[in-house]
């Protein structure tokens, strides 16, 4: 009879076990699936649209342009990463806006709720270029420049092309410290298609848990890998794929590190030490040379050197995101930075 209980109850447990990790993997099921334009999701800001024509195409570039209550006459503009968009900058924009700036957040051609060209010719040039339009619709010449990951390639490419209207620069992770071309072999875009459309929830996450968090995953994380996963059930999602596909392409063959001693504008780089990103790292076959790529406790002290008068602030035991994993050790040095009169 205890026998029969004992096993009867092992048997429930494992039944438990499996459904629990059953709704885990399939976090994302329930949610709806998400069109390449992210119509059917809401920003944390209403989000306009402004009409751009770019390379015989007809796009639109969605932004969002967070108004304070008290105005201080200061705008940050914030750059979204690769793997994100505009979206999760809420906390950042929430912050920042309180603080009486104005705060206005593209999502780039190619995406979040932005144009999908497919057969577009992804520059940081032509990024920055269309940046810059949003900025003269709004009529705004002078800003502060915050970016994040991709997002701080493109910042340091814009802030290189229009240094009067950049007043103040600021480089979370970026990504780019190290030119991963001259370690990593070169991988097609046709290559990275093929890897595009095999995308899924679970190893997306995968690649940020590892990469971005440590292994330390929170359940707040997940959002971002919805926004990044839940058009794969999509029809148009292999447009959304071949986009991704080229803006990696971008990102590997045009550095940005080999002109960082010419940026004259006041820069501060907040570096969480324990990020590891690196492009083209899986496919190198040197161990030693592998580990070498994405020390960014390393790469955050190279660049301070390389660029004229800029801040360092390391970020101990935190990995790509700090304005996602801790949110006020990021706060901190951000307004101490931007709070302080031009130099």
């Amino acid at each position: 009879m205890t026998d029969h209980h004992t096993q009867h109850m092992k048997y429930l447990l494992i039944i438990f076990l499996a459904g629990t990790t059953a709704v885990t993997a399939n976090a994302q099921a329930d949610r709806p699936v998400l069109d390449v334009m992210l119509t059917n999701y809401q920003y944390p800001y209403e989000v306009q649209f402004l009409n751009i024509a770019s390379q015989r195409e007809d796009l639109k570039m969605a932004y969002m342009d967070v108004r304070p209550e008290h105005p201080n006459g200061k705008t940050v503009v914030l750059l979204h990463g690769k793997n994100f968009n505009g979206a999760y900058w809420k906390t950042t924009i929430q912050a920042l806006a309180k603080d009486g700036y104005r705060v206005v957040v593209p999502d780039q051609v190619g995406f979040g709720k932005s144009s999908k060209p497919v057969n577009y010719q992804f520059t940081f040039q032509q990024l920055a270029q269309n940046t810059k339009a949003v900025l003269d619709h709004l009529k705004l010449d002078k800003v502060y420049l915050l970016g994040h990951s991709m997002g701080g390639m493109l910042a340091v490419r814009f802030t290189l092309m229009y240094p009067e209207v950049v007043e103040k620069l600021v480089l979370e992770n970026p990504i780019g410290l190290e030119d991963w071309k001259t370690a990593a072999p070169y991988t097609s875009i046709d290559q990275n298609y093929q890897t595009e459309l095999k995308a899924s929830y679970e190893t997306t996450k995968q690649y940020q848990s590892s990469f971005y968090y440590d292994n330390k995953w929170k359940p707040e994380y997940d959002e971002w890998v919805y926004l990044l996963t839940g058009w794969t059930r999509h029809p148009d999602y292999p447009t959304v794929a071949l986009v991704n596909a080229r803006t990696s392409d971008m990102i590997f063959t045009q550095p940005v590190l080999y002109e960082f001693s010419q940026i004259n504008t006041p820069t501060l780089l907040i570096i969480g030490t324990r990020d590891r990103t690196a492009i083209g790292k899986a496919y190198v076959k040197d161990p030693i040379a592998r580990e070498k790529m994405g020390q960014y406790q390393l790469l955050g002290k190279t660049t301070q050197q390389q660029i004229k008068g800029s801040k360092l602030v390391e970020l101990d035991d935190v990995g790509h995101l700090p304005h996602i994993e801790v949110f006020e050790r990021f706060m901190g040095p951000l307004r101490a930075f931007l709070g302080k009169d031009k130099q």
